[in-house]
This record gives C-alpha cells, sequence and structure tokens, in this order.
C-alpha cells in the first residue's frame, strides 16, 4: 500500500504506544501499530516512538517525506507528577515591604505531596530588587547549592509589569539552568495560584525538555520533514517549541486524544465521549462541536491549567462481578487485569470445562466477593466483558469480540447461583455497572446543558462495547460505538488542530482590548504552523470575573477538499430533521453558503411567539450547530456591517443583569465564526467586522442570532 501524504498519530500509555497512520486527504486509516511503550529504555519513552514509527511507515510502505503531520501524546507529564519523579524547584520570590510578605509565603508549595510520603522538592530564595544582578546571582547559588535544577521567578502584578521576572531569568542565564518566569505560564491575577501552575510545570520541565530533544533529533535522523507537534489537555496540539515552554500542557492529555478523535472522527458536535479501557471509563463532553474544558485540579488544588473536563468512573471492559449472600452485589472498582486473571468469555470451551463458581480477594485488603471461575483450565475472572459477550452487544470485528456461544457458556455457573437464567445475569451485570456511568453522565448532561434530543453516546477504548451500547439503550440516547475504537486515542492525535487559547483580566475591557487578545491567540497558532486562512477563533467575555478568553484553532495544512464522500441535499436534509425530530416535509432550507446550509421549523404556540429551531449542517451531513429558536439572515461581506448593527440592536437586551446583545454565529467560506462569548454589543461587533475585513466584497454571509433571555 502506498499513499501520497499521511497523519501520524502516537500515543505514549502506560503499558503500550500506539500508533496510527491516517490518509491526510480522506482522513481514512492506513495501518496501526502497538509497541510496549519503553520507561527503561536509555533514550525513555522517545525510544518508543521512533520504533512505533518505522514499524507504521514499513506496514503502509511510506517513506518518511510522505508524513505530513506528526504529533504524539504522552502521559510522562501526568506519571511523573503521580509517581512523585520531579526535579527540584528553585522558586525566586522578588518584592520589597507587603509585596515581600506575600511572596516568601510561596516558599510553603514544598508541603505539596506528589505522592504518598513524597513532597514537592523546592528551594526558595528571595531578592528585594530584580535588577540587583549580584543579589540574584547569590540567590541563585544559594538554590544551587540546595539542589536546584531548574529555576522560577516570581513577582505580585507581573502580569502587567514582568520586567522584574524578566531581569532575574537575564541575571540567571550564565548558570544554565532551565528557567520560566510565572507570566510566561498564564497572564491571569492571583500570585498563589499563578507561581503554583509554574512551580508544577518547572517540576517536569527537566525531564520534558530532555525528552523533547531526543525525540525531535530521532524523527529528524528518520527523515521526517514534517514540524513534531505534542498533544494538549485541552484537545489540540502545539508545536514542539510551545511544549518545551510549557510541558504541564501535556498533563491529562490521554483523555484529550480520544475526545479529539471523536470530535474529528465521529464529527460529533454535541454529546458524551465514554473511553472505555480495561478498567474504568473517562467521561467527556462536546458541546457543539468543542470540548468542554476547565480550569484542572493538580496535586490536589486548582490551577491554571486548562484542561478537558474529563471524570473517570471505575468501571471498564474488565471490571470484575461481586455477589454475596446469592445476589449480585456490584461490578468493580478492581478488574481481571488487576487480578492477573484472564476474562472468562475468551477462554476455549474445553478450558471452561467443569467450571464452578468462587469468589477472591483481588488484593490484600480487598473484599473476598469478586467472582471468579475454576475451571479445568484454570482460574478466570467474569467481567463486563463476558455480560456484552453473552448479550451479543459486541460486534465483529471488534477488538474485545469474542464468541457468543462461549460467553454464554462462561455465566452460566453464575447464573445458576443467582437463581436465573444467563440472559438476566448478564443484563443485572450491565446494568450494575453502567448505572455508575450513568450518574456521571447524566450529571455532565446537566452541568453543560447538553441538548437531550441531538446529544449522541460515542464510546471509544478498547473496552467500549461493554459500557456504550447498554448505556444508550438504558438512557433512551443515541449511541454507537466509535470506527477502530480501540485506537481512537492516536486517531485523535492525528487529526487534532493546532490550539491556543490566551486569557487576559482586563476590567471594562475596550473593543481594542478584546481584539488584541483575539488577534494574539490566532498569531500564537499560525506561529506554530496553522495555516493562517484556516485560523478560528472564539472569544469569550467574562464580565463578571473580567476576564476575556481566546481560543484559536486552525490545522497545520489546508485539508483538501476532494474528500471520499460528501453529503447530497437528500442527506443533509434527513440529518437536519432527524436532528430537528421533524418530518422532512416540514423543513425548510433557510440559508447556505458553499460549506454549510442552515435548515429550520416553525412551532406555532397559542398566545406565545412563533418558535424557529435551527439546524447547520456540514458538506459531510453532519449537524454543526442547533438554536431552539433563531434568526437567520442573508448578507455580503459589503452589507454585512449595516445588516449585523440592526440584527444586534433588535436583539439586544437590557435588564437588571446588564446588556445582553444575542449570540451570533456567521457563516462565512468554510467557517462557522463563533462570537456567542460576548454579552456586549459594540465589542460584538467589532469581533465581527475583524473576521469579515480580509473578504472579497460579493461574498455571501450567513448571520445566525438567537435572542439570549
Amino acid at each position: 500500500m502506498n499513499t501520497s501524504r499521511i497523519r501520524v498519530g502516537i500515543d505514549v500509555g502506560g503499558t503500550f504506544t500506539d500508533a496510527v497512520a491516517v490518509d491526510a486527504t480522506t482522513l481514512e486509516l492506513l495501518g496501526q501499530i502497538k509497541v510496549p511503550t519503553s520507561h527503561h529504555h536509555a533514550d525513555g519513552v522517545a525510544h518508543g516512538i521512533v520504533e512505533a514509527l518505522d514499524r507504521l511507515l514499513e506496514q503502509t510502505g511510506c517513506a518518511p517525506t510522505d508524513v505530513a503531520f506528526l504529533a504524539h501524546g504522552t502521559t510522562q507529564a501526568t506519571n511523573a507528577l503521580l509517581e512523585g519523579d520531579v526535579a527540584t524547584v528553585g522558586l525566586i520570590g522578588i518584592g520589597t515591604g507587603p509585596a515581600a510578605v506575600f511572596t516568601r509565603r510561596l516558599a510553603s508549595f514544598g508541603k505539596l505531596e506528589l505522592a504518598p510520603g513524597k513532597r514537592l522538592p523546592l528551594a526558595y530564595a528571595h531578592v528585594a530588587d530584580p535588577d540587583d544582578t549580584a543579589a540574584v546571582r547569590h540567590a541563585v547559588e544559594r538554590l544551587k547549592e540546595d539542589g536546584a535544577q531548574v529555576l522560577v521567578a516570581s513577582q505580585p502584578f507581573s502580569v502587567d509589569r514582568p520586567e522584574g521576572e524578566q531581569a532575574v531569568l537575564d541575571a540567571a542565564r550564565p548558570y544554565g539552568l532551565p528557567m520560566t518566569a510565572a507570566h510566561r505560564i498564564t497572564s491571569l491575577y492571583g500570585l498563589h495560584k499563578r507561581t503554583r501552575t509554574a512551580v508544577v510545570n518547572a517540576a517536569i520541565l527537566p525531564r520534558m525538555l530532555a525528552t523533547a530533544d531526543l525525540v525531535d533529533a530521532s524523527i529528524t535522523k528518520a527523515g521526517v520533514t514534517a514540524p513534531l507537534m505534542v498533544m494538549r489537555c485541552d484537545g489540540g496540539v502545539m508545536a514542539l517549541d510551545e511544549m518545551r515552554r510549557r510541558p504541564l500542557l501535556t498533563v491529562l492529555s490521554g483523555p484529550a486524544a480520544g475526545v479529539a478523535g471523536a470530535l474529528m472522527q465521529e464529527r460529533v458536535s454535541e454529546g458524551v465521549f465514554l473511553e472505555t479501557g480495561g478498567t474504568s471509563t473517562d467521561i467527556s463532553v462536546v458541546r457543539r462541536g468543542k470540548v468542554a474544558v476547565r480550569h484542572a485540579t493538580v496535586l490536589g488544588k486548582t490551577s491554571y491549567l486548562n484542561a478537558l473536563d474529563v471524570r473517570t468512573v471505575g468501571v471498564g471492559g474488565g471490571s470484575m462481578v461481586r455477589i454475596g449472600d446469592g445476589r449480585l452485589t456490584g461490578v468493580g472498582p478492581r478488574s481481571a487485569h488487576i487480578a492477573g486473571l484472564p476474562y472468562a468469555c475468551f477462554a476455549s470451551p474445553d478450558q471452561l470445562r467443569d467450571a464452578r463458581v468462587a469468589t477472591v480477594r483481588p488484593l490484600d485488603g480487598d473484599p473476598d466477593d469478586y467472582v471468579v471461575l475454576d475451571a479445568a483450565g484454570g482460574r478466570f475472572a467474569v467481567t463486563m466483558t463476558c455480560a456484552a459477550g453473552a448479550l451479543g452487544r459486541v460486534p465483529e470485528g471488534d477488538f474485545a469480540h469474542c464468541d457468543p456461544e462461549t460467553a454464554r457458556a462462561a455465566l452460566a455457573p453464575l447464573a445458576a447461583v443467582l437463581g436465573t437464567d444467563v440472559a438476566t445475569a448478564a443484563t443485572r451485570i450491565l446494568d450494575a455497572g453502567v448505572a455508575q456511568v450513568r450518574t456521571v453522565v447524566d450529571a455532565m448532561i446537566r452541568d453543560y446543558r447538553l441538548d437531550k434530543d441531538t446529544a449522541v453516546v460515542v464510546g471509544g477504548g478498547g473496552g467500549a462495547a461493554s459500557v456504550t451500547p447498554h448505556l444508550a439503550l438504558s438512557s433512551g440516547m443515541e449511541g454507537r460505538i466509535a470506527r477502530h475504537n480501540e485506537v481512537i486515542s492516536p486517531i485523535g492525535v492525528a487529526l487534532a488542530l493546532v490550539r491556543e487559547q490566551v486569557e487576559r483580566i482586563v476590567p471594562g475591557a475596550s473593543q481594542e482590548q478584546i481584539l488584541a487578545v483575539r488577534a494574539e491567540a490566532e498569531r500564537a497558532v499560525v506561529a506554530q504552523g496553522a495555516a493562517a486562512e484556516g485560523v478560528e477563533v472564539e472569544v469569550t467575555v467574562d464580565p463578571q470575573t473580567s476576564t476575556v478568553r481566546a481560543v484559536a484553532t486552525g490545522a497545520t495544512e489546508l485539508r483538501t477538499q476532494d474528500r471520499a464522500h460528501r453529503a447530497d441535499d437528500t442527506e443533509r436534509l434527513r440529518a437536519a430533521a432527524a436532528s430537528l425530530k421533524a418530518d422532512p416535509a416540514a423543513v425548510h432550507v433557510l440559508a447556505g453558503t458553499a460549506a454549510h446550509t442552515v435548515y429550520g421549523t416553525e412551532t406555532h404556540r397559542r398566545l406565545r411567539p412563533t418558535r424557529h429551531a435551527v439546524r447547520i449542517v456540514d458538506m459531510d451531513g453532519v449537524v454543526r450547530h442547533h438554536a431552539a429558536d433563531a434568526h437567520v439572515e442573508t448578507t455580503t461581506v459589503a452589507g454585512a456591517p449595516e445588516v449585523l448593527a440592526r440584527l444586534v440592536g433588535e436583539s439586544t437586551s437590557y435588564g437588571d443583569g446588564g446588556v445582553r446583545a444575542p449570540a451570533l454565529r456567521l457563516l462565512l467560506g468554510s467557517r462557522i465564526a463563533d462570537l456567542s462569548g460576548v454579552l456586549d454589543p459594540q465589542p460584538l461587533l467589532a469581533l465581527a467586522h475583524s473576521e469579515l475585513r480580509t473578504r472579497a466584497a460579493d461574498e455571501p454571509v450567513v448571520a445566525v442570532l438567537e435572542v439570549r433571555s
């Protein structure tokens, strides 16, 4: 097999490193490789990454120069923090008078617990005047004597006045230590949280720098000319140089890779993604075509690290069944992997001969109520996968597929103990396991106000079939297992977009300040290799916290539009009607561009205004946005300023809660410009104008507005 260009995604897990090759044009999977993660090799995980790439190129028949995009995700930073395997941080506090009181308190970060009995290794030194080079160098020498391997400079209000932190770094440069300033990690106020985030980032910096250099050198030596990208914890990728500056962004990037796969391969626009392994299920949300992120908790404390909002439940495909007093009492949290036992459903009929039910303690201190089968072929665990297999929920070709007859034979002894038939026993097992997942799914649907009429449940991971189908059945939601679910994470790495988020606290932000934050985010992704003409920027202004946030995303190359499949008019109409839960005959085309079609229906209610439900559908037949009630109007780039000013003026509400401009989205060319995060009419119009400024005067523009209550 040979292809002109491929995108390569490599996911470095705790046990295995998975790599995939995806056709850069059709985005179809061309090859996949699994190798053991090389934790103990002299080159660390870098060796496994290069080995996986070499084998992948051999399998697909591609040359290194065929690689158009190469990215990897890694658990290295997460594991380093969990295991306490970090560098000693030398923290230099800056200030005099009251400021010195606050910075000296930062020495308490040495009490942060990384692992049981293991604290963050930190040495503290203080300088009153950052421009006193001799004092700074004396402080650095003391820190080095205390074992410091990396330096952090921190000063109150450095977000607004970074000169002091920069002066300390300049003076410390001759000592050759890796170093950073707190204002470079985040531009949000809050000395304590900002410095803590910077210190944790610094603790993993030396190890991540070494790995980055090894991987970069090895990839270059292999002949790959595409720049190396690294998975972020918010579902995007970043350039290697950005990872060298902020390696903390790779923490929690494992779950982010999976949901990126659901977003890009499965084209989920609204729903819940479940990544199910052998022991646990990670649950995350896609809302209106974007992954849900929040400030993450690191080492038990909130941070300024924006990461995927992922919630983990201790139920997976290998979760073991528990019984007591002749009844099923639960499933998990221990799994067959933890107990060191094979799944009963993967045994041969001969191995299951003369099977009888027994109970064990998977680990010392566990209750003695986990079910196993003692049979002719040895001891086997009864798991969620066994139950799903017995009910025929695991499709052929799935990573976890087994012979349904064998699965039923594996459950028969347990069904006898429970006094029921095999199908009922299997259903009870799945009910018990999935109930734990559903509790979290329901909470996330409420938290993010997902539209249950359009939300879907998508399962990934090798254990997807043990949870997702049963959850969909019991909840009544639409559900499916992702294609190539066992490698959805490296697929997500291969398909992820370059992403950057810029946050500023700007009380009473002016139009110019908001546009400046937007421009900074756009420049950042372009600098990391994103094609400028394809960058999308979402801006949110939070009046309660005075936070201006810009999230920019873009592809490292403009993907060709010659995709394998484009939905025709009938398919797009069918997708819109299904989402609207309406007869296709009642669904009308309201507007459109070359890339998107806007469909709508009218709902007439007595004594209340008519509602216009709207769906935006892309060329692949995927619903990209939905609104319960929206106004749609078509204009041109030349006419847009006047039209948008009128529409925003008519739709802005005023009340005790302040001014609330409508949620505005613009369809421009191949893009949906989401401006819904801005509540003030004037900055909203300024952002709209910035989206229009480089486009031809006669280009069509579709405005979709939702009035806020």
